[in-house]
């Protein structure tokens, strides 16, 4: 799949290197529509899909680079517990004596595996 869309991208280009004259107008036209569409132009649509990244020139507006950097997986929480009016955190709870007092947050300390899929699924997020 990766060498069909790196053909894509740069042999396009040389095999409608005749018809450039007779379409700059319609590619200026498709270019300028779909940056506020989809925040990029075709080009950057082709390369992002290609490489499996998130770029586009809007980034390079905005002085970042031109492909999203990828994510780094979430720092774990801390485990933090109640004490005498106050709340102690520790970074790693298996530290703690046993019998520990509860935490004081409920909620999950990890990323369900749907949750990993999606924050590392290539661009355009279909596959």
């Amino acid at each position: 799949m990766r060498a069909i869309g790196w053909f894509a991208v740069l042999g396009l280009p040389l095999l409608t290197g005749g018809c450039w004259g007779e379409v700059t107008g319609i590619t200026l036209a498709v270019a300028g529509a779909t940056i506020p569409v989809i925040q990029r132009s075709p080009i950057d649509a082709l390369i992002s899909v290609a490489s499996g990244r998130d770029c586009s020139i809007v980034y390079l507006d905005e002085r970042n680079t031109y492909c999203r950097p990828k994510e780094r997986p979430p720092v774990p929480p801390e485990f933090c517990t109640r004490s005498l009016g106050v709340v102690d955190c520790w970074a790693d709870p298996s530290k703690l004596p046993p019998n520990h007092p509860p935490e004081v947050a409920d909620g999950p300390r990890a990323l369900t595996p749907e949750q990993e899929d999606i924050r590392t699924r290539r661009w355009p997020g279909l596959w």
